[in-house]
């Protein structure tokens, strides 16, 4: 049975705020609890959590630059050994051959209620990824992800 969701969920829109991962699985946001990429390399990414735990993750305005699974050390954060192609990370390559969209939902601080909360951010799609040294010097995935514009 394939539970693959791409796309939005429900009712929810861009700019949402979800108290925790707990409750984007409950939601369907994001299923997996502490994973980072939903989704399989069979069917494709349906959604992404920036942490702010991967040091080569960059958030723009126009783009996003996704570091792939893996490799990372848990204390500090710095990647320690080279990403693989993993599942998670092969899932994102679909994505990209597919041109289903991802949802991403990024980690901020609310300040109305001064903690950490999980942001839909809306509809990306994968447009290219590369394998190389990252900031630690270690090889990692980055991803391109760019925003889905409707009525453009």
């Amino acid at each position: 049975m394939n539970t693959s969701r791409f796309g939005h969920i429900g009712s929810y829109l861009p700019g949402d705020t979800f108290r925790s991962r707990l409750e984007l699985r409950l939601t369907g946001m994001h299923r997996p609890v502490r994973a980072g990429i939903a989704g399989s390399q069979h069917t494709g990414a349906e959604s992404i959590v920036m942490s702010q735990v991967y040091e080569d993750d960059v958030f723009g305005e126009d783009e996003i630059i996704y570091s792939g699974q893996g490799g990372r050390d848990l204390k500090t954060g710095h990647q320690i050994s080279p990403q693989t192609e993993n599942d998670r990370n092969l899932a994102l390559m679909k994505s990209a051959e597919t041109g289903l969209p991802v949802r991403v939902l990024r980690k901020v601080f609310d300040d109305e209620f001064g903690t950490e909360v999980f942001r839909y951010e809306g509809l990306y799609c994968v447009t290219g990824f590369e394998y190389g040294p990252g900031k630690s010097g270690v090889n990692v995935w980055r991803f391109r992800l760019v925003p889905v514009r409707f009525g453009v």
